[in-house]
């Protein structure tokens, strides 16, 4: 009769301990975040240049920077890219904090390269999506010509964008009081009708980040 080993219980793996978070983590560091931290520095020097340097001359930059219909006409890539390079209001602004934040923790969870493609992607779609049909309107006589000439630069849609996708890979529990505190800041200022153009931008900015969850979930990776 073959003898039997007898063979010893198996021992349940050992718990990984992971360090609470710091505050400054929330904050990009060139390894952690190096798109976010290296974006935020272009900001910083394009925000110094707009409060230091003669106002004509950041006058007419912000023009050429400008997405609206008669630029995007022209040259849709180069205004499209340089609107982005600056904080409408200066670095004093919510939305500098909302993007350190919102990039770094998006940064952190899918990787510089597709962060920047969801920035991207709600920077240029929304503004797409506001342009589009005042250029129409000016077609059908409904709007002045005037309407093809504003001002419109800012990194505003790309970080409400952000902010929709960063909702889809929280826990629920923070997922949606952020998205509930997100949107009702921007239907706020949508009754405000201050801007109404840019106040939908936003709406529809966030609703791209949120159509993007499928997508970000498969791109998570684990902390």
């Amino acid at each position: 009769m073959p003898r039997q080993r007898a063979t010893a219980p198996a021992l349940p793996a050992p718990r990984t301990h992971r360090p609470p978070p710091r505050p400054w983590h929330l904050l990009p560091t060139p390894a952690g975040a190096p798109f976010t931290i290296g974006y935020a520095a272009l900001l910083a020097v394009t925000s110094l240049i707009a409060a230091h340097a003669d106002p004509g001359l950041v006058h007419a930059l912000h023009q050429g920077s400008s997405t609206d219909v008669a630029h995007l006409v022209r040259t849709p890539v180069l205004v499209l890219l340089a609107s982005a390079l600056w904080i409408a209001g200066g670095l004093l602004t919510p939305y500098t904090v909302a993007f350190l934040l919102v990039l770094t923790a998006l940064e952190r969870r899918i990787g510089g390269a597709r962060a920047a493609c969801v920035f991207l992607a709600g920077h240029v779609l929304a503004t797409l999506a506001t342009e589009v049909p005042v250029g129409l309107a000016v077609l059908l006589g409904h709007l002045p010509d005037t309407s093809l000439h504003r001002l419109d630069y800012g990194i505003s849609f790309g970080v409400a964008t952000s902010t929709g996708a960063l909702t889809g890979l929280l826990r629920p529990w923070l997922r949606w009081p952020l998205l509930t505190l997100a949107a009702g800041g921007l239907l706020s200022d949508l009754l405000a009708y201050a801007d109404p153009l840019t106040n939908w931008g936003h709406l529809i900015a966030l609703t791209i980040g949120v159509a993007a969850w499928p997508l970000v979930r498969r791109w998570h990776r684990p902390a």
